[in-house]
């Protein structure tokens, strides 16, 4: 591996994947409840229906159309691996099984039980793994639920940071596994790394983007064994990264990183949103990549929790930049929506701050104001997301992320508090994903098909988009958060055309908008404006 006393970096091109139980880490398989059901209900039935036919699941992975469906990307000589790593998860992971039959077993109780009278005599029979873990209420409609302890379970054995780990490997383009479908085996070309993200281990494996080390020092962090060293120092380079300035212009700068990663900066003030970062891949320049941020992130926002606005593989790789991350307030202790702060607490991340609805967080020249996000989320009442409204000086731009116009008098409302407002950040993926996609594995009974396909994770329409615009008044509105960027597909599993309704609808937005003589596009790849 060369001298021992030089300092190398980690390559630009190495993807450095979380991993929980060798599935990619979103926010759902980190907050505890979420994980259990996921396990329970999308990993292994995946895994045994791959066992039984890998074959099968060969095929759908070459069908562009079954893309993002629950077939795993490998040939059907990884069969004994899969087998094996269920195995592992089903000994392993035994609370996590417990739990989720818990809770299965209290929502039929419930249904039963139930009707009306005091829940008192119930918490005598609540199954044993969920004692002392959650609260029995009614709703105004007599209907009994549970609202779950959050922070204690981080602290009980459904919390399990042992399943954490990193992989690494060299790039050379875009294409990775759909997430949800395929778990990360061991490859010639990859290292796999136990790790806690909470640990001091992550950040220094991370640090090596910026800060070189000795091969010594890189070994030892890594922990392999001499049959390791070569494909380590593959990974490895003398080139140092480069380091960007702070924005010093004048007024405010934003500049586009890819689907709903905005970074807005001013001469004292530097904001992210949504962090998914792509990595430099040779002959593809149209893009913005980690060394184009700051080495300081005064403040990251994010608007919800899905996989494609809380990627945590982009906020670990950051978590040394950044000062303050912002998320939504939730519901505190629905099963369906789970504490951000708690997720990225529980992560490491020691500065998060909760925004309810119309909080505000003052800048030295402007404030940061969250604001309601409605839709998305298939009808389930999850707190857990948020437009936010960033005012630099003269300047206000919001992001309004996922959000569905689903009742445009609420912007009415917004702008007669806000006033105009310059700039805005709409998504327009208005051919969502059906209920089943992300929430499926949470439910205690089946889905039917008519809510499933009418219960969609849709962002704005034509129709509800320019409706925003109008109430709002803004001077320049930006369609993003789409999805189409080559290095989202990994995580969004989305490829339109020209005859998408997403890509349809927002067309129709551009030329409306701009017939109203306001400066509109829909943006891709990279883009950058400066605000005088």
């Amino acid at each position: 591996m060369g001298r021992l006393g030089q300092k190398l970096y980690l390559r630009k091109d190495v993807v450095v994947e979380p991993l929980i139980d060798r599935w990619y880490a979103w926010s759902h398989l980190i907050a505890p409840a979420t994980a259990a059901r996921n396990v329970v209900r999308r990993h292994i039935p995946i895994m045994e229906s791959y066992i039984a036919d890998p074959e099968a699941h060969a095929s759908a992975c070459a069908s562009p159309r079954l893309m993002g469906g629950p077939f795993m990307n490998y040939g059907s000589d990884r069969t004994g691996e899969i087998a094996a790593l269920r195995e592992e998860t089903v000994a392993r992971r035994s609370a996590l099984l417990e739990f989720s039959a818990a809770i299965d077993s209290l929502s039929t109780q419930l249904l039963k039980a139930a009707r009306g009278e005091s829940l008192e005599p119930i918490y005598r029979s609540i199954p044993r793994p969920l004692g002392g873990m959650l609260e029995l209420a009614y709703g105004l409609d007599n209907r009994a639920s549970f609202r779950l302890l959050e922070p204690l379970l981080y602290r009980s054995s459904c919390y399990q940071p042992d399943a954490q780990s990193l992989m690494l490997r060299r790039i050379d383009s875009d294409h990775r596994p759909f997430i949800f479908s395929t778990p990360r085996l061991d490859e010639a070309d990859a290292i796999h790394c136990r790790a806690a993200f909470a640990s001091e281990r992550v950040d220094a494996i991370f640090r090596l983007r910026t800060q070189p080390a000795t091969i010594s020092e890189i070994t030892d962090l890594f922990g392999l064994p001499e049959s390791g060293h070569e494909m380590l120092a593959s990974l490895l380079t003398h080139e140092a990264p480069r380091r960007p300035s702070r924005y010093d212009g004048p007024g405010v700068r934003w500049r586009y990183f890819g689907h709903a990663t905005v970074l807005v900066e001013s001469r004292g003030c530097a904001i992210l949103t949504d962090p998914v970062v792509a990595y430099p891949i040779a002959g593809a320049d149209a893009r913005f990549t980690i060394d184009d941020l700051p080495e300081r992130l005064d403040f990251v926002l994010l608007t919800h929790g899905h996989q494609d606005h809380l990627v945590l593989e982009t906020l670990l790789a950051l978590r040394d930049r950044i000062d303050t991350i912002v998320v939504p307030a939730n519901n505190g202790g629905a099963l369906e929506d789970p504490s951000l702060a708690l997720i990225l607490r529980a992560c490491g991340f020691a500065r998060v701050v909760e925004l309810a609805e119309f909080g505000e967080l003052p800048l030295e020249s402007g404030a940061i104001t969250a604001l309601p996000f409605m839709g998305e989320h298939c009808d389930l009442n999850i707190r857990s997301k948020s437009a936010y409204l960033v005012r630099m000086g003269a300047h206000s731009l919001m992001f309004a992320a996922d959000s569905r116009n689903l009742e445009p008098d609420l912007y009415s409302r917004i702008h007669d508090l806000t006033g105009d407002i310059g700039t805005l950040f709409l998504g327009m993926e208005c051919d969502g994903a059906p209920l089943n996609w992300i929430y499926g594995p949470l439910f205690t009974d089946a889905i039917g098909r008519a809510a499933n396909q009418s219960r969609r994770a849709n962002g704005s329409d034509y129709a509800g988009a320019i409706a925003m615009i109008d109430r709002i008044r803004c001077r320049q509105a930006y369609v993003y958060a789409m999805g189409m960027e080559p290095w989202l597909q990994f995580i969004s599993s989305i490829r339109y055309d020209a005859e998408s309704l997403p890509i349809i609808e927002s067309d129709r937005l551009i030329r409306a908008a701009r017939e109203r003589g306001l400066i509109a596009e829909r943006l891709f790849g990279r883009g950058e404006v400066v605000l005088v």
